[in-house]
């Protein structure tokens, strides 16, 4: 129950951080989501997915709706889960323009999980996209992201757990033309996070952080709650 109250005050303290903002580039934005697996009974196969409502400021100016879903495979006698999915992204622009930009994205992921020591639990994550964007050519992407789960009050992430949550992830584009004679870096963006956790029920975990997102040109701040659910 401390490490309940704990988790809740420090919502509650980034909570008001947002709320009064009004949608200008350098605002603090706030990503909604939502992350579910399933296993497929006596198989090696599941279905996992997301849901995210991303904002520019704290809720209403959208800056991207993005719903994910894909089928992952994990080999007897591994810890690897291997995936195929496909994501739809609607992407807003700031401001009071209600204009949008729709993309269709296909991609397939390795994951592998490794524990150090008795609390360290990271995540490797190699991703690589083919990306149907409005208005744009045919582009690729490729993700490798490293994130670190650390219990403070267990051994392992359970019921009552609170634990700390970080990751880096970093994007890197395919082809650079895109089309009517515009370029794009190569070094899409990097992400970095951190965040603080805990284990609701077995199977629920809420989890609330701040996350960095830079390019070669700009960078921004976003609050994350996010939810995961296995099921």
């Amino acid at each position: 129950m401390k490490s309940f109250k704990i988790f809740i005050i420090a919502f509650m303290c980034c909570s008001s951080m947002l709320f009064g903002q009004n949608t200008k580039e350098n605002d603090l934005g706030a990503w909604y989501m939502y992350f579910y697996t399933t296993k497929i009974k006596n198989s090696a196969f599941s279905i996992q997915g997301d849901v995210q409502y991303r904002n520019f400021n704290t809720i209403g100016d959208l800056e991207q709706l993005l719903l994910r879903s894909a089928v992952t495979y994990s080999p007897k006698n591994t810890n690897v889960t291997l995936a195929l999915g496909f994501a739809n992204i609607t992407t807003g622009v700031i401001g009071e323009n209600d204009d949008t930009i729709n993309e269709n994205r296909i991609y397939q992921e390795g994951l592998l999980p490794q524990k150090v020591g008795e609390r360290l639990y990271f995540t490797h994550r190699i991703r690589y996209e083919q990306r149907f964007i409005e208005n744009q050519d045919f582009r690729t992407r490729i993700r490798y992201n490293m994130s670190l789960n650390v219990p403070l009050n267990k051994n392992k992430i359970e019921k009552n757990t609170l634990y700390a949550a970080l990751y880096n992830e970093i994007f890197i584009n395919g082809k650079k033309n895109i089309g009517n004679n515009r370029i794009v870096n190569v070094f899409d963006r990097n992400r970095f996070y951190v965040g603080l956790g805990y284990g609701i029920t077995k199977k629920i975990r809420a989890q609330l952080g701040f996350m960095n997102q830079s390019t070669e040109n700009a960078g921004k701040d976003q609050l994350q709650f996010s939810i995961h659910h296995s099921f």
